[in-house]
């Protein structure tokens, strides 16, 4: 309920008074951020678990606060939605983040698509074709995976 109220305020809030400006197209989170809203978004409509997991990611990696990191997700959509690939994403994150960080995006990546509980082939492949394009090798890339897939928790049986 408070993810909603938080996406209800940043959809209320960003488009009127652009404070989501405060992420040019220079900045490395924005670009990482259309990357991981790309990766949500490739079997439709992301469901709350994969939004919840992509804003707990930006608050704790970018050590973002709520509202801050709802005002990234709102800019970080609008391009993300202009965008005709990946590589104007990748190309800006090469520019501006040393490889142990082009590893920690790959591993948000894999994290958010596990976090539907389940990995579709369109899903691995943008993770395949980002890490390509961010210079990550296909060891890291498949290893980042195994990672991910492990530190999932058991999905909720209960109901």
């Amino acid at each position: 309920m408070l993810d909603k109220l938080r996406q209800f305020i940043a959809d209320v809030v960003s488009p009127e008074t652009g404070d989501d400006r405060i992420f040019d197209e220079t900045d490395y989170r924005l670009a990482a951020t259309a990357l991981l809203i790309h990766v949500i978004s490739l079997d439709g409509e992301p469901s709350d678990a994969e939004k919840r997991k992509l804003h707990s990611l930006l608050e704790s990696r970018f050590q973002l606060d709520p509202g801050t990191a709802s005002q990234l997700i709102a800019a970080a959509t609008r391009v993300e939605g202009e965008a005709v690939d990946l590589y104007h994403f990748t190309s800006v994150i090469m520019r501006s983040v040393d490889e142990p960080g082009r590893l920690r995006i790959i591993e948000m990546m894999w994290e958010l698509v596990f976090a539907d509980g389940h990995v579709s082939e369109f899903e691995d492949n943008v993770v395949w074709r980002a890490a390509d394009l961010l210079g990550v090798s296909s060891r890291d890339r498949i290893e980042l995976k195994h990672l991910a897939a492990r530190n999932q928790p058991e999905p909720d049986t209960a109901g």
